[in-house]
């Protein structure tokens, strides 16, 4: 795999090392609505090529216009991911695979009888024993998709640039000063979107509401102190990816900004971290310039 400059190469399971034909096969499944009950969603459906693999929707729709709880995540890096959703509930993202298709708002569909078509299709057992010298089966199933969303990486943005190739015309005076807040003890956002894919892959409550209609992580722990707690998300390709937050509910990087700048709601597990930052106009403006930074070139 062509890991970026600056990323290391990830860990991948023994058992599905990556190979052209298990990408390959991964990448058209990944693109199949066969997947789904009534042959309507595809993992495409949510994770659109052109929005870079988000939906740009605030809840995804799944089978029969059915909304889904949460907001759709990029895929963008997901090699790097030590658990996946947006609560952490699947560990590999073999078992994350899985959920989409028998989810009943999302695919809506028993895996084996995904399988039982894909027996019966015209192309698909020949392209199963090329890259696993198996027949489909569930197992082959979930890591060839697997194997071809772990192939893909975000490539070089101006920040890389101005980085690693140390072209420091790369960015702007505006984006260098959102670059100095954002590692700053101003801005503070590196404690949580610092390294490489700007997410350190914690959960946070970062004070969005009072009350949460949506638990969160605590819904995979049962404890109270993780109400309200969500994966923190990459910021690479931020620009493109809105709306924001696990349910969307911040349709812009200035409403996102704007949130934190206020110190968000006091919420009882609301992190330490967020506290009101107090920027001025131009410093919010500087912030979402650097963001927007962080963009694929490619």
């Amino acid at each position: 795999m062509d890991v970026p400059k600056g990323f290391p190469y990830p860990n991948i399971p023994p058992d599905n090392l990556p190979t052209a034909n298990r990408i390959n096969l991964g990448k058209k499944l990944f693109f199949d609505p066969i997947l789904s009950r009534d042959s309507s969603k595809s993992c495409n459906s949510c994770h659109h090529t052109d929005k870079k693999f988000t939906d740009g929707l605030a809840l995804s729709i799944g089978i029969d216009g059915n909304l889904t709880l949460r907001n759709s995540m990029t895929i963008l890096n997901t090699a790097y991911q030590p658990y996946f959703f947006w609560d952490g509930g699947a560990p590999t993202l073999e078992q994350q695979t899985l959920a989409p298709i028998e989810n009943p708002l999302e695919m809506d569909f028993d895996v084996n009888l995904v399988v039982e078509r894909l027996i019966q299709h015209s192309e698909y057992p020949e392209l199963f024993q090329k890259a696993y010298d198996l027949p489909p089966s569930p197992y082959t199933l979930v890591r060839a998709i697997s194997n071809y969303e772990r192939s893909l990486f975000t490539k070089k943005s101006r920040y890389d640039e101005y980085l690693y190739d140390n072209n420091t015309s790369a960015l702007t005076a505006s984006e260098i000063n959102g670059m100095t807040i954002f590692f700053g003890e101003q801005g503070e956002c590196f404690h949580c979107h610092g390294e490489y894919n700007f997410t350190d892959y914690s959960f946070k409550n970062n004070g969005l509401y009072l009350s949460y209609a949506d638990s969160g992580r605590a819904r995979i722990t049962t404890n109270s102190s993780d109400v309200g707690k969500f994966k923190v998300p990459s910021l690479r390709n931020v620009e493109h990816t809105a709306p924001y937050m696990h349910d969307g509910s911040r349709a812009t990087l200035e409403d996102v900004i704007e949130h934190y700048n206020t110190g968000g709601q006091p919420h009882p597990n609301k992190s330490g971290l967020i506290q009101p930052l107090n920027l001025t106009p131009q410093e919010k403006i500087d912030l979402v310039n650097f963001l927007k930074s962080l963009s694929d070139k490619e």
